[in-house]
């Protein structure tokens, strides 16, 4: 379904894609204005079920992608959103959502980039992420193209491996790391067509990934640290051309029918809950043996 979404929007000028999904937004606000107005919101209590139903539980390291519009009216917005997962995971869980500053193409951003600055710069990732990083205890990777931010016991943990990384899905990497904790992803609102980062951590994982997922060129940039102090690092990013040729989601039944993950609801919102660990170990296996990756949903016969 998603390869003929994007043949088809290939199809459209984009002059009236843009007008089309700028219709969408306007309807999507003037929907989440009448549940305000009909107190229908999502409540914390109500929050804190769906997540529990999601499979969400006391002790989880959970890596959150969300698009906030898509969960409708929340009462007290963001913050309802980040309290309730960080009730339900407890002391001892681990709360983690990415943070890029960057909302487009990373050869775009490397290019006109002077240096990342890891304390002021904003996540460009949702309301929620922007929210959940300024709150005081959450650390932030030193990535400048896919920093973390992570809040829990494990913080530093997480965060500590992802400066002077040439690529950010390595297995020092905040999602690689999340793999080898056990434990889990939420996509709420989003699914692997427009938060796939988990995805790109196989082409780091196996030796001579078979598709030119790194642009050819190696960027020099900076990163600001908290302190105030720079420290030079050497980046690469994606391939815009290899890029287009995802088709994330048509991995999907291939992650269901392997027990990799699941559907639930939060709110209004679709959302994904994947297991980790079992998500790499599966895009491995199935790399390795039937040629499955992003760019090959069904294998290369």
């Amino acid at each position: 379904m998603s390869a003929l979404k994007n043949f088809i929007r290939s199809l459209v000028p984009n002059k009236l894609l843009n007008s089309y999904r700028e219709r969408k937004k306007d309807r999507r606000r003037k929907a989440i204005q009448e549940q305000a107005e009909k107190g229908e919101g999502l409540t914390l209590d109500q929050l804190i079920k769906e997540l529990h139903a999601c499979g969400i539980t006391e002790g989880d390291s959970v890596l959150v992608h969300s698009s906030f519009s898509k969960i409708g009216f929340v009462e007290g917005g963001p913050k309802t959103f980040v309290d309730g997962l960080l009730a339900v995971i407890g002391t001892s869980g681990n709360l983690l959502m990415p943070s890029s500053p960057n909302p487009g193409y990373q050869l775009d951003y490397i290019r006109n980039l002077k240096q990342f600055d890891v304390q002021n710069d904003p996540s460009k990732m949702g309301a929620i992420t922007e929210y959940f990083r300024t709150l005081p205890g959450v650390k932030r990777s030193e990535s400048p193209t896919e920093p973390v931010c992570c809040f829990g016991p494990k913080a530093d943990w997480f965060t500590s491996g992802h400066l002077g990384e040439l690529t950010p899905y390595t297995k020092n990497s905040p999602f690689a790391r999340l793999a080898e904790a056990n434990g889990k992803i939420l996509y709420v609102g989003v699914t692997l067509d427009n938060a796939g980062t988990s995805l790109h951590v196989l082409e780091d994982a196996v030796a001579d990934f078979k598709f030119p997922v790194y642009y050819s060129e190696v960027f020099d940039t900076s990163v600001k640290q908290i302190d105030g102090s720079l420290v030079p690092v050497k980046v690469k990013v994606h391939n815009p051309e290899q890029s287009a040729k995802r088709k994330c989601d048509e991995l999907l039944p291939l992650f269901e029918a392997k027990g990799v993950m699941n559907y639930s609801t939060i709110g209004k919102a679709k959302t994904l809950v994947f297991d980790a660990s079992k998500m790499l170990e599966v895009m491995i296996d199935e790399y390795q043996k039937n040629g499955v990756t992003m760019y090959t949903p069904t294998g290369e016969k």
